[in-house]
């Protein structure tokens, strides 16, 4: 009989969602403190330091731009697909990204100022609710 791990517990959703998980997988909800500190302040961060040592590897600036929009194109698409889920949303509304002039501003506001769905959805419980439990 195999052993189980945490990702197998019961409680696994009750738990504050790790960063490796809120960078990677596609699953479960975020609240607005969760998307700031990682969708917005963390990627920033990494975007500005992977700029700072592909410049001092003298990497041209247009590839180091190319190279960082690559390596950080998952976890944004990641974080941004957490917060639809807490607005009830499917992860496909990352698309909406893509419309021209206020596809960004779409996402900045719904996904940053909107409070998600209070209580639990089809996505998983509330984050807020069991952030406030922990």
């Amino acid at each position: 009989m195999p052993n189980p791990t945490a990702a197998d517990s019961p409680n696994d959703d009750l738990e504050p969602m790790p960063p490796w998980r809120v960078f990677l997988g596609l699953r479960g909800r975020i609240p607005r403190r969760t998307f700031w500190i990682y969708g917005i302040g963390a990627l920033f961060g990494l975007a500005v330091l992977l700029q700072a040592l592909l410049g001092i590897a003298r990497v041209g600036h247009a590839e180091a731009e190319a190279l960082v929009n690559v390596l950080l194109l998952w976890p944004a698409i990641a974080v941004s697909v957490k917060r639809w889920h807490d607005r009830d949303r499917s992860g496909w509304w990352v698309l909406v990204v893509l419309i021209p002039v206020i596809g960004w501003l779409w996402v900045l506001i719904d996904n940053g100022f909107l409070r998600g769905t209070a209580g639990p959805n089809r996505f998983g419980p509330d984050p807020l609710a069991s952030s406030a439990r922990a």
